[in-house]
């Protein structure tokens, strides 16, 4: 394993400027499509949550068809099946960026974990006390704020322990990226033992610093619950 980690090491955790470690390039993927994620999941979960058919019907159908579905099939049809529409490889801008491994990964991911977070979302809209939108409401506060300063913030703190788990599911699916040749963690795994035929090491490696970024998220998000969710907790006399 020393001699694996000596020739192999700043391919898993080291970034020259030109080229980024499979650390950097997980942790990017996992962050950008968390980010865009959750930014198309709040305004999706909100239109999941009504009550006009029109407007949450197409939002379920969203969801249905990217969570019934293989993230695996969805990276697939973004990085070869899209592209090989006439259409697209023939368009300038879209040729571009369907050409490129790590826009079709990031969308694909992006994509899946807006879907799941806004089912996540939308359950923790519908479950809003009563209380609460009444206490509201005889404030006087218009539709909009009421989901802005009450409906919202409640809802996303309750969502907190659901979404942390989605997070983590997201990061294990990033080692799909490698199949899109995107130099993961685990690509740089793969490329370790087929150098080195050092299998456990080269592996090892790769779920240790997996893990490593897994335990960091849980404690962060304990964290995070402890906080935001500490109103909920029993209140000694």
């Amino acid at each position: 394993m020393i001699e694996l980690l000596q020739q192999y090491w700043p391919n898993y955790l080291y970034s020259d400027g030109f080229n980024y470690s499979g650390l950097v390039i997980t942790l990017w993927l996992l962050v950008i499509s968390i980010v865009l994620g959750f930014g198309l999941a709040v305004p999706l979960a909100v239109a999941r949550a009504s009550r006009n058919p029109w407007i949450s019907r197409p939002v379920w159908l969203y969801t249905y068809v990217f969570r019934g579905t293989p993230l695996y099939v969805q990276l697939l049809l973004c990085y070869t099946g899209i592209y090989s529409l006439n259409y697209v490889h023939t368009h300038a801008l879209l040729g571009e960026f369907f050409r490129s491994a790590m826009n079709c990964t990031l969308l694909a991911f992006t994509l899946n974990e807006c879907a799941y977070a806004t089912e996540i979302f939308a359950g923790s809209i519908r479950e809003t006390p009563a209380g609460e939108i009444e206490a509201g409401l005889a404030y006087g506060m218009s539709k909009f704020k009421l989901y802005t300063r009450i409906i919202l913030p409640s809802a996303l703190r309750r969502a907190l322990p659901a979404y942390s788990n989605e997070v983590i599911l997201m990061l294990h699916a990033t080692t799909l990226a490698f199949t899109a040749t995107v130099p993961d963690i685990l690509k740089v795994a793969r490329d370790a033992n087929s150098a080195t035929y050092m299998t456990f090491e080269a592996y090892g490696i790769a779920a240790i610093l997996y893990a490593t970024i897994v335990f960091a998220l849980i404690w962060a998000f304990r964290r995070m619950e402890t906080r935001m969710l500490a109103y909920l907790k029993p209140q000694g006399h």
